[in-house]
Parts: structure tokens; C-alpha cells; sequence
């Protein structure tokens, strides 16, 4: 399987495969110069194919969970399959993580990059409508990783893309991510119920686990009594980002991350209206990365962009409506930077 590594002027290094269209490495500098790879991901392109976690994929058509795996839109319901018990999760069991998306190399202006794009059919996964999308990942001098999202439709759809990448800023294989320290710009959460579902209240997050607003270690709330906790086995849930207005969609820094040992620090730039954030909680050892070493629960972790899970099915959540004539935009930026 083709496979491109976009290298930039710092020595940063990410590569991506056109299967799912996977960040599958992405190596960064520690604060001494020292390059290591801080995304978890598979040896093989077969174990890819296989993919139930995920690895760097793009996720979508709906990123994230959709209650019964059934929505309503313009009086017609739809039906989508049920690959995460009662739900539907991240675009189906043949969702756009498991598609080879067209690839085409740009180097331009000190910045090199790669377009993905993928024509999904009407009815694929349920969805309605033809939807035309392109992924654009570019790296630039800034050491910077933005993903820029388009799509058009020729019928009324819904859209929610991701990518799902797990970092561990200490190394792929290096070991469990408790000791990051984590900041999310979010006053409020997305609740869950038993299934993982939003239960449609926007709580706020002061007095709670779920309160990131000045930067904290991640472990001190994972193994808490807090009842959301035990639901998500960890933390599994959205945060609604702090936006001045419920139509803005400028660049806005939605998380921060650090690892003390190598001192890494990652931010999180998007334009989206929620985030989430994912501890690693289904990491069960059964699976190995290119360091050769088994991934156990929380050895890494997601900070998903995104509109807010179940969002079809709760009206008062943002809207995921795309129509013909419309363009989803859609940019998050993956920032590096050591101590």
C-alpha cells in the first residue's frame, strides 16, 4: 500500500497511508532534539484493514456515536449499522476509516502535503446522498499538522469527520499517558448514559473530574467514583469548547497537551464546536505497534474534533445537516512544541 511521509524543516516527520486515510507515524522532537514517534498505530497494513480502534484513521461519515443507529432528516428516517452495541459508531463496520482514498502529493511555498479524496456513494453505511470529500493534511515549518476537511452532497446528509489519532507524548509503547497533563477550553460536557450516549444536557464541568479549564494530570480522574467515569471506563465523553457566539467557527485552541519526561507539548486548533476526549479505556493488550510493545488501557489517548455525538437525534446539539449547494469545512491543527 502507498504510503507518504511529508518531512519538514525541524526534522518532523508524519507519514500517511491512503487506507483510511491513517496518520501512521508521526515522530517530534523532545525538548533535547531526540525524534520519537508519539501516535500509536498497527505493523501492518493487514492489521489496518482490520482496524477496531481506529489508529490515525478519518472517521465519518459520523464520527463518533448515533443512537439505535437510526436518524431522522426531512421527515424520512434512516437506518445505519450497529457496530458499537445499540449504536451506530464512526460511520459504520465499513466506515471511511476502511476505504482507500485517492492520494495526490502538493509541495508548495515551504509546505508539503497530501489531498485525499473519496466519493461515498448514496446509501453506503445508510447515508444518504452522494457525498464528494477531500481530506488535506499539510506540514508546515511551524511545525504544524493541519487537516483541512471539504465535502458536498447532492442529496440532504449528515457529516461529522474526525481523525482519530492516539498520542502518547512520551513514545509509542512507552507506557500508559496518566502522567500528561491535559487543558480543554470548555466550561461544559456532553453527560452520558449507560450505552455512551449523550443524554442531551450540557453540564458544566466545575466541581467535577471533567474540569480541564487549567491544565491538569489525566490520571488523577480516571480511576475516580465519579458515575460518568465509570461509564466511559475513563474518560470517553465530548466537551463543549468555549466559542464567543454559537456560529463561530474560527480557529480556536481547544486543548492542550504535555508530557513532562520529554517535555512535548501538543495543541489542538480547530474550528469545530466540541472535542473529545478519549483515555485509551478499551486498550486491552491485544494489539501491538511498531515499537513491538502490547497496547494496555491507557497507554494512549484521543482528543477527537468534532460536532457533539447523537447530534441527529438531538436538535438543540449543533446542526450536522449538509445540503446540496452547501460545503462542510472543517480544519483542525495539531501543533508541536517542546518546553
Amino acid at each position: 500500500m502507498q504510503q507518504f511521509t511529508l518531512v519538514n524543516a525541524n526534522g518532523i516527520e508524519v507519514t500517511i497511508t491512503p487506507y483510511g486515510g491513517a496518520i501512521t507515524s508521526l515522530r517530534v522532537p523532545d525538548r533535547h532534539g531526540t525524534l520519537a514517534n508519539v501516535v500509536l498505530g498497527y505493523e501492518t497494513l493487514e492489521q489496518y484493514a482490520a482496524n477496531p480502534l481506529y489508529f490515525g484513521c478519518i472517521t465519518g461519515r459520523y464520527a463518533n456515536r448515533i443512537a439505535g443507529g437510526r436518524f431522522t432528516l426531512d421527515g424520512r428516517e434512516y437506518t445505519l449499522p450497529l457496530n458499537d452495541g445499540p449504536n451506530s459508531l464512526h460511520g459504520g463496520y465499513a466506515g471511511f476509516d476502511k476505504r482507500v482514498w485517492r492520494a495526490d502529493a502538493i509541495n508548495d511555498q515551504g509546505q508539503s502535503g497530501v489531498v485525499l479524496s473519496y466519493l461515498s456513494p448514496d446509501g453506503e453505511e445508510g447515508y444518504p446522498g452522494n457525498l464528494d470529500v477531500t481530506v488535506t493534511y499539510t506540514l508546515t515549518d511551524a511545525n504544524e499538522i493541519r487537516i483541512d476537511y471539504r465535502a458536498t452532497t447532492d442529496q440532504p446528509t449528515i457529516v461529522n469527520l474526525t481523525n482519530h489519532s492516539y498520542f502518547n507524548l512520551a513514545g509509542e509503547g512507552n507506557g500508559p499517558v496518566y502522567d500528561h497533563i491535559l487543558m480543554i477550553n470548555a466550561d461544559r460536557y456532553t453527560p452520558i448514559n449507560d450505552s455512551l450516549i449523550p443524554t442531551g444536557e450540557l453540564a458544566p464541568v466545575d466541581g467535577t473530574p471533567f474540569d480541564f479549564r487549567l491544565p491538569k494530570v489525566i490520571g488523577a480522574g480516571v480511576r475516580g467514583p465519579h458515575p460518568q467515569i465509570a461509564r466511559g471506563r475513563g474518560y470517553d465523553h465530548n466537551w463543549v469548547l468555549n466559542r464567543s457566539a454559537p456560529d463561530d467557527t474560527s480557529l480556536l485552541l481547544a486543548a492542550r497537551l504535555y508530557e513532562p519526561r520529554s517535555g512535548r507539548l501538543l495543541e489542538v486548533w480547530t474550528t469545530e464546536p466540541g472535542i473529545q476526549f478519549y483515555s485509551g479505556n478499551f486498550l486491552d493488550g491485544t494489539v501491538s505497534g511498531p515499537s513491538g510493545r502490547a497496547y494496555r488501557q491507557g497507554d494512549g489517548l484521543a482528543l477527537e474534533t468534532q460536532h457533539f455525538p447523537d447530534s441527529p437525534n438531538q436538535p438543540h446539539f449543533p446542526s450536522v445537516v449538509l445540503r446540496p449547494g452547501e460545503t462542510y469545512r472543517s480544519t483542525t491543527i495539531y501543533r508541536f512544541l517542546t518546553d
